[in-house]
């Protein structure tokens, strides 16, 4: 098993609105209550939190975290779960609209809300209501039996167990046996020491405390992780064992073959809530999508490195993942070359420095000194020049499957050696519309062989109060005819 490359990865990029994933386990609610904090309890030595009524806010956790990282990917999502009957239950339903949702209510159990009060950006207190006896009889039987119904058609099944009652003995070997005799793989984040319990899954991913719980081995590296997955699969007879580790990444650890150690991809820490749901999510979607275990494992690697630095739980989108892939390869030989976001961002900075942004736009295939002139006389309307770069799927879409001759990494690299050139943003639609509207530039800019009308993005930027400048082109320069000279020469050779 290899780990692969990041080119190889983003083809892997495909659109998942044509696969199918069912989601079953516990489902959570999160609410987060904000406040100030001005004294000390005369009753005790404890804060008094003054509540900011209008600053509540509910989000998906548990089971519905899952479910919902699964749709930001764009494919179709079945959760089923059970809930009291309770307001809670009323609003988990609200948040999970665009999921296909099988919310049992069972009578006598309240629907689990994990409540945080916040104060300052600390975190004062956690209040959870929950119930975590395993499901009567006949609620057990109405999973089950909604579980089967829906398998049909599905891809692939995720099991996410938070010890809450609902993958209980009454439901989680028919859960397994139901999926297996279709032929569905199943991924299952376990909540019990036992990972026999789990026998028959395709893929078992605890996270390294539990790995060491389970196991009585200590996750402290690679080998030790590696020495407690092998223990791990010979227990719940597994294809492979999902292993993640925090700050230390994670190790996918298969029935036939070596190990693979990913080290983490975050490069910035906000909150760890609800990463290992993602890590699930985008892993089985992509395993779903046709990825090796080593290339579903490297997604989901990225993918967790992307949500620990958004605040609470969260989820990460199928947009954000294929952008990332592009900007690690190309942030490594460049820090002017950014996704979207992140030059969104330090646009906003300039802005705030009272400067100026101009944006152009193109292939940019094989650079010339028609290139280089136009940006420099780009670059001179402007305080900071953004180009947008299509990217090799968008150039063949464009001009042909012989184009570009050069990757998207060798031209953004290129591209942003240039002194006249303050940030490179890779794109990959046919027309820069989408990164217009983000980046709204004050200044326009495309070559004199263009009218205003034809300029993408023309009316947005002056319906804004911007401009569009039409700078001289060198004559005699085009890519098209570097290109034919190129040829021309290698023929007569």
């Amino acid at each position: 098993m290899t780990a692969g490359r990041d080119g190889a990865l983003a083809d892997l990029m495909i659109d998942f609105s044509g696969l199918s994933v069912l989601v079953l386990g516990d489902l959570m609610l999160d609410c987060w209550i904000y406040g100030q904090v001005d004294r000390i309890s005369p009753e005790a030595p404890i804060p008094v939190l003054r509540i900011e009524p209008e600053r509540q806010r509910w989000t998906l956790g548990g089971a519905c975290n899952v479910a919902e990282n699964v749709a930001a990917l764009g494919a179709r999502t079945i959760l089923i779960g059970v809930t009291g009957a309770d307001d809670a239950a009323a609003e988990m339903a609200r948040l999970t609209g665009r999921i296909d949702t099988c919310l049992i209510t069972a009578a006598g159990r309240s629907t689990t809300v994990k409540t945080r009060y916040i104060a300052n950006g600390q975190q004062l207190l956690r209040a959870d209501q929950e119930t975590t006896t395993a499901l009567d009889a006949a609620t057990a039987t109405a999973v089950l039996d909604a579980y089967r119904a829906r398998l049909a058609g599905v891809d692939i099944v995720i099991l996410s167990d938070y010890a809450k009652g609902v993958l209980s003995d009454a439901v989680l070997p028919g859960a397994i046996a139901a999926a297996r005799a279709a032929g569905i793989p199943i991924i299952a984040d376990p909540k019990r020491l036992d990972f026999a319990r789990y026998r028959g899954v395709t893929v078992l991913k605890p996270n390294r405390l539990e790995a060491s719980r389970a196991t009585g081995i200590d996750c402290l590296d690679d080998a030790s992780t590696e020495a407690a997955g092998r223990q791990a699969l010979e227990a719940a007879e597994a294809e492979a064992i999902l292993v993640t580790r925090g700050e230390h990444g994670l190790s996918v650890i298969p029935a036939i073959g070596p190990a693979l150690h990913l080290p983490t991809q975050a490069r910035q820490v906000f909150d760890v809530s609800g990463a290992g749901d993602t890590v699930i999510a985008v892993f089985a979607v992509v395993l779903a999508g046709g990825a090796s275990l080593a290339d579903a494992a490297r997604l989901a690697n990225i993918a967790a490195g992307i949500v620990v630095a958004k605040p609470g739980t969260a989820t990460v989108s199928r947009d954000e993942l294929a952008e990332a892939l592009h900007v690690d390869d190309l942030l490594a030989t460049d820090r002017k070359i950014m996704v979207l976001d992140q030059a969104v961002a330090r646009i906003a900075e300039w802005r705030a420095r009272g400067l100026k942004i101009g944006f152009t736009n193109g292939c940019f295939d094989l650079i010339h000194p028609g290139h280089v002139a136009l940006l420099s006389r780009a670059r001179a309307t402007c305080d900071r020049l953004v180009v947008g770069l299509n990217t090799d799927s968008s150039i063949q879409r464009l001009k042909g499957p012989d184009r570009p001759i050069q990757s998207e990494g060798a031209r953004a690299t290129v591209m942003a050696s240039i002194g006249a050139v303050d940030l490179v943003v890779p794109f990959a639609e046919d027309t820069p519309i989408r990164l217009i509207e983000a980046i709204r530039p004050e200044v326009l800019i495309k070559g004199a062989d263009y009218t205003v009308d034809q300029v993408v993005g023309a009316d947005f930027v002056q319906a804004h109060g911007g401009r569009v400048a039409l700078v001289p082109l060198e004559q005699g320069q085009s890519t098209s005819r570097t290109i034919a000279r190129i040829r021309a020469v290698t023929s007569e050779s």
